[in-house]
């Protein structure tokens, strides 16, 4: 990829020598590592589980986390750049980091006690732990004020019931960060693999995030110890890491993006049509330049909110305008690659199809287009239109 060609507007020199060498550092990972194999687990339908380590040694995990707690106690920035390079990739792979970053050490260490924190933080850091985020439910995804799974008090700890949907390492998870309503209010709840009562069903069949693992978590009166619930209550706890999720899924889409231009612009100079490359008619260069357009505008909104949430001044709402913007456009851009690609843009060795597939489902999950567009509008206009 011609990553200068794809930076049109010099955002690189903007950026520290820190962030271009996370960013470079995790570029690199994902040529050497996953590129080469994820078209295979794709058709298979697999996560290359054995990156694991390899993503935890180049500190993939925890990247906002303090050095106390084996994270890399990077800037946001940073964190977006790495989730940037890892989408170009898939989105099953920067999916993976996602939930390991912003749903599950983030809500430990934002609302965990120490001996949580001590607990996992390290263990999640290192890749010597995967961890899940269950909030959605087979009934309630957007609407997660309707939950049904519930907490009960009992002596020494809780009684937790119910079941958790389309949950991304949830089959492999070794420990889950569960949201349940306990006395009618939202808690957090640490849920351990092996938990009796607690048991995980990976769901098949899917035609997106095929090189993800996505499960059903279901609770039959898993008995919670008293230690394992999270400091926080009501719907503030589960949202709060959906806005980090957010932020991460909004800097991966312009990496899809990106992947999805560098492929289109190469193969149109080198396909022949009428005796030239297809580069030469115009309502190819028109496609490309939409592309090279809208990424850029992307790229300068992910920058802008990176350093705003490095400063404390980003807003949720912010989040969700370039969570809705990006993943859209992204969608858009892997569409057009594969237009241009023409019958071979549906082969594997081209990126298109593989991206479009996966952002049907990241333009879903973590807040679908139309509720980021709910959100923003009840902040600009003052009034709730899904109430």
């Amino acid at each position: 990829m011609n990553f200068e060609q794809i930076d049109y507007y010099n955002i690189d020199e903007l950026l520290t020598d820190e962030e271009k060498l996370v960013r470079n550092t995790v570029r690199e990972f994902v040529n050497s590592e996953i590129s080469p194999v994820i078209q295979d687990c794709f058709l298979k339908g697999i996560f290359p589980l054995d990156v694991v380590p390899k993503m935890a040694d180049i500190g993939l995990f925890g990247i906002n986390i303090g050095h106390e707690y084996g994270g890399a106690g990077a800037n946001y920035t940073i964190y977006g750049l790495a989730m940037q390079e890892l989408e170009r990739g898939d989105s099953g792979i920067r999916s993976f980091a996602s939930v390991q970053n912003s749903l599950v050490m983030y809500p430990l260490n934002k609302y965990g006690t120490e001996n949580q924190k001590k607990k996992w933080l390290p263990l999640l850091a290192k890749g010597k732990a995967i961890g899940c985020f269950g909030l959605t439910e087979p009934d309630y995804g957007s609407n997660p004020a309707g939950m049904l799974t519930n907490a009960k008090k009992i002596d020494g700890g809780y009684l937790l019931n119910g079941a958790k949907m389309w949950i991304t390492n949830g089959s492999i998870a070794d420990v889950a960060i569960v949201w349940a309503k306990l006395d009618g209010e939202v808690h957090g709840f640490i849920v351990e693999k092996g938990m009796k009562g607690f048991t995980t069903k990976e769901m098949r069949g899917k035609l997106s995030l095929r090189a993800s693992i996505t499960s059903e978590l279901i609770f039959d009166d898993v008995e919670i110890p008293e230690e394992n619930i999270l400091n926080v209550e009501g719907l503030k706890g589960p949202l709060s890491c959906l806005t980090q999720a957010r932020y991460g899924i909004a800097w991966g889409a312009v990496g899809a993006a990106m992947d999805c231009f560098d492929s289109a612009l190469k193969y149109s100079k080198t396909r022949i049509q009428f005796n030239k490359p297809i580069a030469s008619f115009q309502i190819i260069q028109t496609k490309l330049v939409w592309m090279l357009e809208e990424i850029t505008k992307a790229q300068l909104l992910n920058y802008r909110l990176g350093r705003m949430k490095d400063e404390g001044k980003a807003r949720n709402q912010q989040v969700s305008l370039a969570k809705r913007n990006n993943v859209h456009m992204a969608l858009q851009c892997a569409r057009l690659s594969r237009e241009i690609h023409g019958a071979n843009g549906i082969l594997g060795e081209y990126p298109a199809m593989r991206h479009s597939a996966n952002l049907e489902s990241v333009n879903t999950y973590e807040g679908t287009y139309d509720i980021q567009t709910l959100i923003l509008g009840q902040d600009i206009t003052g009034i709730a239109a899904y109430m």
